[in-house]
Order: C-alpha cells, then structure tokens, then sequence
C-alpha cells in the first residue's frame, strides 16, 4: 500500500501555541505518511516542517467562506490526489468542505472545545453537520457528547484523541527571576492564572476568590494575559482588600517560564474547556494545578492525586483550594510530581501520534 497522502489545513503562526498539534504531524510523516501542510505564510512553524520534508503550502483562507478560497484549495486538493483532508480551524473548515464536493478525498474535522451543538445553527451546517464530512476528531469525550443529542447526526463520525504532550519539549524551560520582575519575594506563595479574557474562563470567580483569603497570607497571583484592565473588571477590583495581591502582567511569549516559577496553576473556567492546553502545560512543568469541574478537565486533573478540583462559579471553593496548598506545602509537592507522571502516561505526544496514525489508516483502508 502506498503512502496515506494528508493535506492538513491550519494556523501555525504561534510555535508554543501550536506545538503539540503540529508535532503530531511531523512525526507521521516521520512514520511514512506523506504530510502536506497548508498554513499562513509567516507561520513559526514553517522552517520545521520543510526540515522533515513535509511540503508547506503558504496560504491560509482569511475569510469563513469565499469562492477564490474555495476553488484555490479545490484546485490542490485536485493536483495533489490526496487521501485525506485535515481541518482544524473555522476558516480551514468553512472553505476546505465545499472545496472537497465530488472529490475522492476524505475530509476530517477536529473539534476542541465542549458546547452542545445545535441542528439549527447555521454555521454547525456548514460545518460539523455537514453531509460531506466524514469524521470529525474530538479532543476529548466532553466535546464527543456536545454533538450525540443531534438526532440526524451519524455518530460514527466521531472519534476521540487527545493531544499529548512531550516532556522533553519543557526541559529548557527557564523560571523567571519573579523578584526582579514584580518584586515577590522567594517566600511568597504564588499562584499563576493564564487565559484570555474570554466569558468562558471566569476570570470573575477569580477576582472574588482573591478577596476571601486572609489579609495575612504571604500569596500573590499573577494574572498572565492581555484585556484584563477592561472596565468591566473594574467592579471585582475596587474594594477587593487583597488588591494588592493580584499582580496583571499582560500578554507575555514567556508565559511558560511564569508558570514554572509559581506554586499553582488557577483555572477557573465555567464551560467550553476540554483538555485545556495552559494546564497540561502547567503539569508538564510539575507545577500543581487547582481547577474547576466543567467537562473535560475532570479527566485530565484527578482530585487530590494530581492537584485540586473545585465546583465551578464557587470562589469560596477556590480560595479554599489555594489556602489548602498554602498551607501544607508537602501535599503541594506530592501532586506536583503526580501531574508531571500523569501526562506522561496518560497524555503523551506519543500516544497522540500513534492514535492518528491508526485512526487515518483506518480510515483509509475504508476507502
């Protein structure tokens, strides 16, 4: 049999961001697949995959939905007689579907967050739903239920398939000099929180938990992201006693070296997250996390094996979590080296890759 040949079709401009989904691709190709990726043309990634022979088309569709994006993908796909058409972004999805119609490659979506998906929804027809789809990739079983309720939908389509993590690739990793950056002090107990400022994320819980903890904690909690000064953030900040231990540092490329500096990973996100990238990150790290019980990260933290898992919308909860950890730094410890064990078994890049390898064989071999 010849090689499986995959057109994957995504946004690699950000090399942290993208990494674990960009590596799986490198190593199947690395397997024997032979891997085209369509991306930006100034995608970080760019120079890596040419160095594995992958072949990099640079053009990304711009638009949801337009006929020049459509017939210039219709037109590789046609050139290129591949088996397999990866998509993974709304855009990629919304002009890479109408421009496989009629053509004999498979066309696979991914889907990485938790919602339930409504029949009625326009965009869903034009994507998810769509009758020319063939599979669709779920990052976790929380995202695979959002879609079964549909009751026309062929649930054969869907697959689940994490993506893993390499330890290796948080070796070099430096922690940041806190002190000399926000002026924290080596005794202080911190807590880390990196997220947009996205509805999803509840980034209010977290203000209000900040303001139950006890005047005389040594803790601080960094805040790493950009939108955070918006007014409406204003009202959980104005009597907050504990003002002064939120420290906003902004949008930040060395996010990473934050986190490996910090104590504990906050996630306190009341829907939409699967497995969430930041807080595997954060494990990899060994750095615990405490995070809330939506759907998905359930799966990935295990309640008091490898950090803390809270109810969501409680900030009591939260604060409770952090003066937990405060204050029994040995147990803080113990779950630390437990999330970095956790995600090398459980969530490996390796097993990762060895699962989209069976999956398109499979797939393929239907043909």
């Amino acid at each position: 049999m010849s090689a499986i040949k995959i057109l994957v079709i995504s946004n690699y401009r950000n090399w942290n961001v993208m990494r674990p989904e960009a590596e799986i691709f490198i190593d199947l190709q690395k397997l024997g697949f032979e891997v085209e990726i369509m991306t930006y043309p100034d995608a970080e990634y760019i120079q890596r995959f040419e160095s594995v022979g992958i072949k990099v088309h640079k053009f990304h569709p711009q638009k949801k939905r337009t006929t020049a994006q459509i017939q210039k993908i219709r037109q590789i796909l046609i050139e290129g007689k591949y088996d397999i058409l990866q998509l993974f972004n709304p855009a990629a999805m919304h002009n890479g579907i109408p421009a496989a119609v009629g053509l004999p490659v498979k066309v696979v979506l991914y889907s990485g967050y938790t919602s339930r998906v409504s029949r009625w929804d326009l965009g869903m027809m034009r994507k998810y739903l769509h009758p020319r789809v063939d599979k669709i990739i779920c990052l976790a079983e929380s995202v695979k239920l959002g879609m079964k309720h549909v009751w026309f939908f062929d649930k054969s389509k869907l697959k689940t398939i994490n993506k893993g993590h390499d330890l290796a690739w948080y070796v070099d990793v430096q922690a940041a000099d806190l002190q000399s950056e926000f002026g924290i002090s080596p005794e202080t107990f911190v807590a880390v929180h990196v997220s947009n400022t996205r509805k999803m994320k509840g980034t209010p819980y977290l203000l209000q938990a900040s303001a139950l903890l006890p005047r005389e904690v040594n803790l601080k909690i960094i805040i790493v992201g950009s939108g955070f000064d918006h007014p409406k953030f204003e009202k959980y900040l104005d009597k907050n006693p504990n003002r002064d231990k939120l420290i906003f540092a902004g949008y930040r490329n060395d996010s990473l070296s934050i986190v490996k500096s910090s104590d504990t990973f906050l996630l306190t996100s009341v829907k939409g997250e699967a497995t969430t990238k930041s807080v595997i990150e954060a494990m990899s790290l060994g750095v615990t996390p405490i995070v809330t019980d939506i759907p998905g990260n359930v799966d990935l933290v295990l309640h008091e094996k490898q950090g803390l898992v809270v109810p969501s919308k409680n900030s009591q909860a939260v604060a409770d979590a952090l003066l937990r950890l405060y204050n029994d730094r040995k147990l803080l410890k113990i779950y630390g080296t437990a999330s970095r064990e956790h995600i090398r078994i459980a969530f490996s890049h390796e097993r990762t890759v060895r699962e989209y390898a069976a999956f398109y064989e499979s797939l393929v071999q239907k043909n």
